[in-house]
């Protein structure tokens, strides 16, 4: 009978344990839609307002480019439309090469001198969805929130850099070099006061790959410009550490089954 009813009282501990998991797997998804979301519909969106912004003034002056701009806000329109799709189900992918492509049309649309890097050959595949959401998140802040006239992209084998010459967000002009370390964060980093949502996600995207994001006021070196000290604009980097190298093989397992042992041992013998 003892048995019984212990075999009874873990199946109903079991019970509750498959309901919470299937409550929480529930909740992830959600947060993960509602962050792709965001991202996606932010930046498409600022694409979108600055093409139609753009085209209504050529439309008197320059006919032609302005239907060319039109044209260009259907297909953005057409193509955000499939994306929040395919983040519903689960299948959407960024990738680093066609989010500096699409980065070099919105900031020529938005008046803002592009440098982007000629070639992303150096970065490994593992990360170059997580750049690509730098990317994005670096160029619709410099679009919607800066004002800045110049961005600048920096990428090498583990790291990424955005830079622009903009006013930069409240939280970070004058407070020094603000830092962000997103290694095993939690949600919510990066969402304090004068944080957006979108870098809340992209800490959350860092954590997940075991990365570093930092966040604060560019600098003179950043920018190039001559200046001394902290100068107007905003600096969005991420550094992920190289995968840890291999574990030797352990000694004592090899000595177990008969493998090479200490040097000495034969003559010892």
């Amino acid at each position: 009978m003892f048995g019984v009813r212990a075999g009874a009282r873990n199946q109903v501990e079991l019970s509750r344990a498959h309901r919470e998991i299937e409550r929480l797997a529930k909740e992830q998804e959600r947060l993960r839609i509602a962050r792709d979301l965001h991202d996606l519909l932010g930046h498409a969106l600022t694409t979108i307002t600055v093409k139609a912004e753009l085209a209504s003034k050529l439309a008197a002056r320059d006919p032609a480019r302005a239907a060319g701009e039109m044209a260009e806000v259907a297909a953005l329109g057409r193509q955000g439309l499939a994306d929040v799709r395919a983040t519903v189900a689960g299948y959407r992918e960024v990738s680093l090469v066609t989010e500096l492509a699409a980065a070099r049309q919105v900031l020529a649309a938005a008046g803002i001198r592009a440098e982007l890097p000629a070639s992303v050959d150096e970065v490994p595949g593992g990360l170059r969805e997580l750049f690509g959401w730098v990317v994005r998140e670096g160029v619709t802040n410099a679009v919607r929130h800066s004002g800045a006239k110049h961005l600048r992209v920096t990428v090498d084998d583990r790291s990424i850099e955005v830079v622009d010459d903009g006013i930069g967000p409240a939280d970070a002009a004058g407070h020094g070099d603000a830092a962000i370390s997103a290694v095993g964060a939690g949600p919510g980093v990066g969402a304090g006061p004068g944080g957006g949502a979108g870098l809340a996600g992209l800490s959350e995207r860092v954590a997940a790959a075991r990365g570093r994001l930092e966040t604060g006021p560019a600098t003179a070196t950043d920018l190039a410009s001559g200046a001394i000290g902290p100068t107007p604009g905003f600096r969005l980097r991420v550094v992920v550490a190289p995968p840890a190298p291999a574990a030797p093989p352990n000694l004592q397992v090899t000595q177990a089954i008969g493998g090479p042992t200490d040097p000495t041992a034969t003559a010892r013998r």
